[in-house]
C-alpha cells in the first residue's frame, strides 16, 4: 500500500501472509507529527475524501472497537504507530484478523494512519467503542 496525502504525509506499507498464518505489516510513514497515531484498515478502498470515503474500521464480525490484543475488536484495529521526532513511524505489526485471501480479505480496503492517537476503545465515551 502506498500512503499519501495533501499534507505531506507519505509512506509505503507491505502486507505479507504465509498460507493461512497471520499477516505481517511492515513499512514506514513520514511527515507525521511526533507521537502516537491510530493505524487501521478501513472498510472501503475509496480514499478520494479521506476518512469520510474510507468508511468505518473494517469490522466483518460486527464487534466493538478495541486494541489489537483484545478479543473484542474490529479486525481493522491495528492500534497506534509512533512517529519519532523526525516525523517517521516505522511499522511492524503481525495480526491474524487481516487476511490477504478468503472472504474477509483486506485486499482493496484503505489503510489509514490517523492524525491523532487511537484510544483503543478505552476512552470512556460513546464513540470510543466504535471509532
Amino acid at each position: 500500500a502506498v500512503l499519501g496525502s495533501s499534507e505531506g504525509v507519505k509512506g509505503t506499507i507491505f502486507f505479507t501472509q504465509e498460507g493461512d498464518g497471520p499477516t505481517t505489516v511492515t513499512g514506514s510513514v513520514s511527515g507525521l507529527k511526533p507521537g502516537l497515531h491510530g493505524f487501521h484498515v478501513h472498510a472501503l478502498g475509496d480514499t478520494t475524501n479521506g476518512c469520510i470515503s474510507t468508511g468505518p474500521h473494517y469490522n466483518p464480525a460486527s464487534k466493538e472497537h478495541g486494541a489489537p490484543e483484545d478479543e473484542n475488536r474490529h479486525a481493522g484495529d491495528l492500534g497506534n504507530v509512533t512517529a519519532g521526532a523526525d516525523g517517521v513511524a516505522n511499522i511492524s505489526v503481525t495480526d491474524s484478523q487481516i487476511p490477504l485471501t478468503g472472504p474477509n480479505s483486506i485486499i482493496g480496503r484503505a489503510v489509514v494512519v490517523h492524525a491523532d492517537p487511537d484510544d483503543l476503545g478505552k476512552g470512556g465515551h460513546e464513540l470510543s467503542k466504535s471509532t
